[in-house]
């Protein structure tokens, strides 16, 4: 439901020139798109276009290739975008493929190609190189038990021209996608608007007796009527489901006097938003999930209080971990005593606060950057932090998006976080 291919050429012409600066002399770009993914029989996954390339080209069609070599005397051989030949019998199934012009016109690149033009025009170009980058996923915590297709087609370019150095693209992208520009920004903030129209109307339905599975059919519900879709699989957790951080069978019963938690997000034009959010499904937070709530929103209200130009993820994490003890000593899961002989390498917090608070955000929810990576303006992040105690069924997450600046900002200030502003939203009408 989300665009497949957007028309913002002057974003992607912008990005391109990025990449070129950094690139050496001489160099040539390689970039190839995602597979379609398999599902069973003859069907397939939705498909979801690489995120480097989408950033460098605007394209979200399969069987899409770009190379970019600036050294080359020929002007309309420094950028060359392939794209799949239309097929009529292919057409009459799945609809019309992009025409060379179309794909111009959202690139904003003037050389164009089929595909299968793909590999004659390559082995024109490597003559002229020696050094050819190519992309790779290279997420610290992505490990995909097949050869997805950037493998493969490395692996082709390396047999191809086996005397050709060949170097990491990933660093070089993931330098440049860290600091949006304006576009980006104002797509993640319509996703993150969409997020919380939709946290609204959850909060006017929630009730004791529906089912996890239908809050998540109307999240899916609001996402398709705005012309977008999930970010990521959400999380729609009841009760002791919350304390599980990414739960997602949601097949149980809402009952009274239990929490639910949501983590979801609308991507838009391929940007992702992320929110977290916990609410009581009776309308009222008992005396003990608003003490636990709080805490949580205070940990969170601090996290943006680190968010300025020159901290880094895992300077917040230090600070809020820190934060998070005196939190739960106030909540009685532990005391002093007990922190102060706990063991180092087992610390007591992590039986109820196990997970990191922030992480970037952009064409991947979970997008490009480490967690020692300094902050500065036009990065986006969520901060996250979360309390989950299994043995009283509370499992609470409070997450927001932001923008660093100067000074920095949330996208998410309009959905509502406050404990009063939820209850009395969920207030039924008699």
């Amino acid at each position: 439901m989300n665009d497949t291919n957007i028309v913002y050429p002057n974003l992607f012409q912008r990005n391109r020139k990025k990449l070129i600066n950094l690139l050496p002399q001489h160099a040539l770009v390689c970039i190839s798109s995602n597979d379609l993914m398999p599902r069973n029989g003859d069907q397939y996954f939705p498909y979801r276009q690489n995120s480097d390339l989408f950033y460098l080209t605007g394209i979200g069609q399969e069987k899409t290739i770009l190379i970019l070599f600036p050294s080359h005397a020929d002007e309309k051989m420094k950028e060359i975008l392939f794209i799949l030949r239309p097929d009529e019998t292919t057409e009459i199934w799945e609809g019309q493929k992009l025409r060379l012009e179309e794909a111009s016109q959202i690139s904003g690149m003037a050389n164009i190609r089929y595909t299968d033009q793909f590999e004659a025009t390559l082995k024109d170009l490597m003559v002229l190189t020696s050094n050819v980058f190519i992309d790779s996923n290279e997420y610290p915590k992505f490990f995909p038990e097949v050869k997805v297709n950037e493998h493969r087609f490395a692996l082709k370019m390396r047999k191809m021209f086996p005397l050709h150095t060949f170097s990491r693209l990933a660093p070089l992208l993931w330098k440049l996608r860290l600091n949006k520009e304006p576009e980006e920004i104002e797509f993640i903030r319509r996703a993150s608007q969409l997020t919380g129209n939709c946290f609204r109307k959850i909060l006017k339905i929630t009730s004791p007796g529906m089912f996890e599975h239908e809050i998540e059919a109307e999240i899916t519900y609001e996402f398709a009527r705005n012309g977008c879709c999930h970010a990521f699989q959400p999380t729609v957790a009841s009760g002791a489901n919350a304390c599980y951080l990414h739960y997602r069978s949601h097949q149980q019963k809402l009952e009274k006097g239990d929490l639910l938690l949501l983590d979801f997000g609308a991507e838009y034009k391929n940007y992702a938003s992320d929110c977290s959010r916990t609410i009581p499904i009776s309308g009222k937070f008992t005396p003990r999930q608003l003490q636990v709530y709080e805490a949580v929103l205070r940990l969170q209200r601090h996290a943006l209080s680190m968010l300025v130009p020159g901290n880094t993820i895992n300077q917040v994490n230090d600070e809020l971990n820190h934060l998070a003890e005196k939190e739960m000593i106030n909540l009685g899961l532990f005391s002093e005593d007990d922190l102060l002989h706990q063991d180092p390498q087992n610390p007591l917090r992590t039986k109820f606060f196990m997970h990191g608070v922030s992480h970037f955000v952009g064409l991947d929810v979970h997008d490009v950057g480490s967690r020692d990576e300094v902050f500065s303006p036009g990065m986006i992040l969520t901060f996250e932090p979360g309390l989950y105690i299994p043995e009283e069924n509370i499992g609470i997450r409070l997450e927001n998006t932001f923008v660093v600046g100067y000074p920095s900002y949330n996208l998410m200030e309009d959905i509502p976080i406050d404990p009063d502003e939820i209850e009395e939203l969920m207030i039924k009408p008699k």
